[in-house]
This record gives structure tokens, sequence and C-alpha cells, in this order.
């Protein structure tokens, strides 16, 4: 007999792992059973702690968003020789789900379910990346080395960026750079970090910055890495407000402000524009099929769901020492 079970935020800094009913699907659904979610660190801490900037959300709660498993049941408008088929969902950290069968993504043979289970911070780099417009040989600054920055920093030297200077106040995430050549990490707190960036950058300064801290205190000193005329992509989401001022900051250098949230993607695909979620997806699994792109390196904890209290309560004391963190089904 089947048994549903999944993660609640229950209140403020408050995890529990509890029965729930037994999802049915609907007719253009199917039944998920569940192998691998990852726990987006940025995201679902803001929830906890009850600080998400984003109206209408609030405690009790249901994380997550980054769910690989295999298909059980088909409803009665699903073909069911899709059965035993592995797929991605937006499906919450839940022993078994039911997403539309349309918005599931395939996940292909011989990926691992861990690596595949990256594809909504995969989606969401990307789009930041196309959305910061980023050409060939532009130098890159990337503030903020959690799952999402460690992430641009590796897109965008696959974009061909060319220096991508990686900044974080934390060893240990800078630590998990890849050794890659024109790949450069620097804490912005060292004495000397404002020298080290020109000379990475040959005097230039960044094409383009992405802000990946979430912090928004910070961000105003992050435009110090900018270039007049260059782009500021806010990739990450900042819980607050910031102080600026746009006349000296923005309007008198020519910088521009973009923002690149995941809800940013097209809706559908046209000529002109044809790089949906499911688009990047897919793109995502190639690259990590092929790869030319790698993830496995960004995991740090292994943990099976009923360890879950457990683990967010270490995310809540120091989450610097964590970057992928899979929960195990």
């Amino acid at each position: 007999m089947r048994e549903n079970r999944g993660i609640l935020f229950a209140s403020a800094n408050e995890v529990v792992v509890e029965s729930k009913p037994m999802p049915e699907p609907g007719p253009d659904e199917v039944l998920v059973e569940t192998r691998r979610t990852l726990v987006s660190t940025g995201t679902e801490l803001t929830m906890l702690t009850d600080s998400h900037p984003r109206e209408g959300r609030s405690l009790p709660f249901e994380p997550g968003y980054n769910n690989i498993g295999v298909v059980v049941e088909v409803g009665e408008a699903v073909d069911d020789g899709v059965i035993g088929e592995r797929v991605a969902t937006y499906g919450a950290h839940q022993r078994y789900t039911t997403p539309a069968y349309e918005s599931c993504y395939p996940v292909p043979d011989g990926l691992a379910d861990e690596d595949a289970a990256f594809f909504t911070i995969g989606e969401i780099v990307m789009n930041g990346v196309r959305r910061g417009d980023l050409a060939f040989g532009e130098s890159v600054a990337v503030y903020g080395l959690g799952l999402l920055g460690q992430l641009t920093a590796r897109v965008a030297h696959l974009a061909g960026a060319h220096p991508v200077v990686a900044l974080d106040i934390a060893s240990a995430r800078l630590a998990h750079l890849p050794d890659l050549p024109g790949v450069v990490g620097m804490n912005p707190r060292a004495d000397d970090w404002s020298g080290r960036f020109e000379d990475a950058t040959d005097g230039r300064l960044a094409d383009v910055v992405f802000e990946v801290t979430g912090n928004p205190s910070v961000i105003p000193d992050e435009f110090e890495a900018l270039r007049e005329g260059g782009r500021f992509v806010v990739l990450g989401s900042p819980r607050g407000t910031s102080e600026f001022d746009f006349n000296r900051a923005c309007h008198d250098p020519g910088y521009t402000i973009i923002g690149a949230h995941n809800r940013t993607h097209p809706s559908h695909a046209t000529t002109a524009d044809p790089w949906t979620r499911g688009r990047h997806v897919e793109l995502f699994f190639e690259l990590l099929a092929s790869g030319r792109l790698s993830v496995s390196d960004l995991v740090t904890h292994r943990e099976p769901v009923e360890n879950a209290p457990e683990v967010y309560e270490s995310l809540l004391e120091d989450r610097t020492q964590a970057l992928g963190v899979v929960l195990e089904w």
C-alpha cells in the first residue's frame, strides 16, 4: 500500500515530516513517485524564517520545487505508455505528487537523479545569463556563491565570458569554484580585492554584474565592479529594500539594471524568443549529459527525508557550508 509523506514548514523555524493524504491524478495529471528532491536554500530559508519578499506567501507552507521521480499512474486523458518514465517536476518535497503531464520534463537515460534535481536552478541561471545579454569575451562579476551563484559562474564561463570573477565572503564557497581558466574567486571584504579585481579585468571592470546574494544592503556597493554603460542583473531575490542614489550610481554612469526572476521566462516560444523554461531545462539536461556542464561537485549533503528537520536546523545555523542539499526518498 502506498504511503505519502512530505515536509511542512509548520511555523517560523519549525520543520516537520508528516503523513499526507495520497493524491489522485486528475484527467490531465500523472502520479509521480519521488526519488530525489533538491533544497533551494535561498528561497526555502526565507520562507522558513517568514521573511520572503513576495506578498501572499505565509506559513504553514509546503516547500520544494526541484523534484525527480517516476510516473506510476496516469489520469484518464494521459497515455498510459508514460508509466515508468522518469521526469523532473516542480513538485514539493513530498513522496507522491500529481503534476499535469504537460508540465513534466523527461530526464535523459544515464543522468543521475541528484544531478537532474538541479534543473530549476539551471533554468533560473540560464534565463538570468540570457537576460544579461552576455556576449563572447565580456567580463563578468558574480556576487554571491550559493547554488545560483556557483552555477552562474559556470554558465557564464560556458557562454564565453572572460574573465569570470566570483565573489563571496565565505571561504568554503570560494573553495567550490571550478578550476577553469579565467574563473577567479575573491573575497570582497579583503583589503586588496579592488586592486585584484582591476588586475583580473585589465582595468576595464565588469561588463556584466550578477547579483546573487539576495542581501539588499550590499547591492549599492556591487556597482563598484561595473564599468560605465555596463549591465547589472538582479538574478537572486533581494529580501528587502536598498538605499540607492540613482543619479550618482545609475543615471550618470549609464548603467542598465535588469530583473531576472524565473517568472521573466516567456510563457510561449516565439521566433523572437524561443527560450521558455522547458527549453532551458532541455538544454540543461543536454549539457549535463554531454559533460560540458557539471553539478555533481556542488552536492554537499545527501540525507534521507526523515532527517529533514535536522537538515534545515543546520542550514539556519550556518548555510555557508552547504550548497547542493539532496533529500533521498
